[in-house]
C-alpha cells in the first residue's frame, strides 16, 4: 500500500489537487461544482389577456409576453433557440406573430422560432413574439401557448401560458387638482378604481405616493418602501372587480388616503397607479415589495359610485396639490462705477422673502447697459474640468434659472463687465419660468411664485463715472 500512497503524493497528487482547485473555483463562481448552473427553469406568465380580434382599445400599458430562462448565466453561453407553439385545439383562439430578423413564423401563425442571445424572449427588439386573438374568437375564449427553450447542448426547458380573449382594464378616477391648501393641513386623496375591460380583475395592486407629503396613517395592508414614507404599495389579492364595476378604497370609516401638506412647499403632486395582480403593474413597472407594513387601519374596498370623480384614466395618475400661500422674490444689483474700458464685477442677488417655496419656478433676466461688454458670466461644470455657460444668451439678455430657493435664502450671479460710457438702460428682473411641455396638464407649476409684491422684482443696472 505504500507505493500507491507515494504516487498520489507525487505527480498524480498534484494533478488531483489542481483538479480539486479548479472544481472549487468553478463552484465559487457558479454555485455548482459540476457546471450545471445554466438555466434550469423557463418562466412565462401563467395567464395572458388578449384584446378581442380587431379591437385596438384596452390596456394602454399592457406588459409584453416575457419569457425568460432562469437559474444560471445563459447570457454568456451564446445564442439559443426559443420557440412558441399554439397548442392543439387553441388555433381558433390565438395566433402568433413575430417581430425582428431573429424570428421566423409559419404561414398558419401557430409556430414561431427565434434565435435569442441569453435566455429572454420579448426582452430585446430583435426577438419578439406577439399573441393575438384569432379571427372568429369571442370574449372569454381560452387557449394555450407552449414555449420551448433549447440550450446549446440540446437540452430543453418548457413553459405554458393560458391566453384569454378579453382583458381587465384598470382605470383610476380623477378628482383634482387640489388648490388653496392651508400649510400643514391634512389633504384627503380619494382612490377610485374602475374596470373598463371585458374580464374580471383578479386581485388588485395599487401605489400611492407624493413628493413631500407624508401619510397621517400607515395602513395595515400596505407596505412603505424606503425611509421617507412618501409611498404606499397595497395589495388586495382576494378582490374581484367585474367589468364595469367601481371600487373605492376606504381606510377605517372614511374614503380616501390622508396626507399632511408641507408648510412652505407651494406645489406638490400625488401619484396613483393600479393594476390587476395577475397581470402586473404595466410595462417597465416594478412590484415595490420592500418596506414594512403599516400599523394603522386596513384599507377596505367598497363597491359603488364615487363622489367627485370627473373622469377615469389609465396609467399613472398625477394630481397637483397647491398651498394657499405666495412667495415674495426680490432682486438687487451692485453698483457699476468706473472709467470707460475698466473691468468691474457685477453681483446680481435674488432673495426669497417667503413665506412659500415655489420650487424651480423662476429665472433671472439680465440686460447689460448699452456699451458694456460681458467678459465673464456664471459657468457650470458639465463634466470633470469641463464647463459651459450657465445662463442662456438671447436677444441681448442673459436668462439664468434661479433653481430651488427656500424662504429666507438667496442666490447670487456674478458677471465681469468692461465698462462703456456712463449711462442707463441696463436692468435685472425676475420672471416666472414657462411650463415644461412635458409636465402633465394638471400641474400647478405654471402658477409660478404668485408674488404678492412684484415691485421689487426689477432693479436698474447703470454705469456711473468716477468722481
Amino acid at each position: 500500500m505504500t507505493a500507491p500512497v507515494r504516487k498520489i503524493c507525487g505527480w498524480t497528487g498534484g494533478v488531483l489537487a489542481l483538479s480539486l482547485l479548479l472544481v472549487g473555483l468553478n463552484w465559487w463562481s457558479t454555485g455548482d461544482p459540476f457546471g450545471s448552473a445554466d438555466a434550469r427553469t423557463l418562466d412565462a406568465p401563467d395567464v395572458y389577456y388578449l384584446r378581442p380580434h380587431g379591437d385596438s382599445a384596452g390596456a394602454a400599458d399592457q406588459r409584453a409576453l416575457l419569457v425568460e430562462a432562469k437559474g444560471g448565466s445563459v447570457e454568456t453561453r451564446g445564442r439559443h433557440r426559443m420557440t412558441a407553439d399554439v397548442e392543439p385545439g387553441s388555433a381558433d383562439v390565438v395566433q402568433l406573430n413575430k417581430h425582428g430578423p431573429d424570428c421566423t413564423r409559419t404561414r398558419a401563425r401557430t409556430h414561431v422560432t427565434c434565435q435569442v442571445t441569453g435566455g429572454s424572449l420579448n426582452h430585446v427588439a430583435d426577438a419578439r413574439v406577439f399573441a393575438l386573438a384569432a379571427q372568429g374568437s369571442h370574449v372569454g375564449d381560452v387557449g394555450y401557448v407552449r414555449f420551448t427553450f433549447t440550450k446549446v447542448d440540446g437540452r430543453k426547458l418548457t413553459a405554458r401560458t393560458k391566453v384569454v380573449v378579453g382583458e381587465p382594464v384598470v382605470e383610476i378616477g380623477k378628482t383634482g387638482p387640489v388648490r388653496a391648501v392651508r400649510p400643514g393641513a391634512v389633504v384627503t386623496t380619494p382612490f377610485v378604481v374602475r374596470n373598463s375591460g371585458e374580464r374580471t380583475v383578479q386581485g388588485l395592486g395599487i401605489r400611492l405616493g407624493s413628493g413631500q407629503m407624508e401619510f397621517t396613517e400607515r395602513y395595515a395592508n400596505c407596505r412603505y418602501p424606503g425611509t421617507s414614507h412618501h409611498t404606499a404599495v397595497c395589495r388586495f389579492p382576494d378582490l374581484r372587480i367585474g367589468p364595469g364595476e367601481t371600487v373605492v378604497l376606504v381606510p377605517g370609516t372614511r374614503p380616501g388616503f390622508t396626507m399632511r401638506a408641507a408648510k412652505t412647499q407651494m406645489y406638490d403632486v400625488v401619484t396613483q397607479a393600479a393594476w390587476p395582480l395577475d397581470v402586473g403593474p404595466g410595462e417597465g413597472g416594478d412590484w415595490l415589495n420592500s418596506g414594512d407594513h403599516g400599523d394603522g387601519p386596513a384599507l377596505t374596498p367598497e363597491f359603488g359610485p364615487a363622489q367627485g370623480v370627473r373622469a377615469f384614466a389609465q396609467g399613472e395618475l398625477r394630481t397637483s396639490v397647491g398651498l394657499g400661500i405666495r412667495s415674495d422674490y426680490a432682486v438687487s444689483a451692485g453698483a457699476l462705477r468706473g472709467a470707460p474700458g475698466t473691468e468691474q464685477p457685477l453681483r446680481l442677488t435674488v432673495r426669497n422673502d417667503g413665506p412659500g417655496d415655489p420650487g424651480n419656478a423662476a429665472g433671472l433676466v439680465f440686460t447689460p447697459p448699452p456699451g458694456v461688454k460681458v467678459l465673464k458670466q456664471p459657468m457650470e461644470e458639465i463634466d470633470e474640468d469641463s464647463y459651459e455657460p450657465y445662463c442662456e444668451y438671447e436677444g441681448g439678455a442673459y436668462t439664468c434659472l434661479i433653481g430651488e430657493l427656500a424662504p429666507g435664502s438667496t442666490r447670487t450671479f456674478e458677471f465681469t463687465l468692461r465698462l462703456g460710457v456712463p449711462g442707463t438702460g441696463g436692468s435685472v428682473r425676475i420672471t416666472d419660468n414657462k411650463p415644461n411641455l412635458s409636465d402633465p396638464p394638471d400641474q400647478l407649476d405654471h402658477l409660478g411664485r404668485q408674488d404678492p409684491d412684484p415691485t421689487d422684482d426689477r432693479a436698474a443696472v447703470t454705469v456711473t463715472a468716477l468722481d
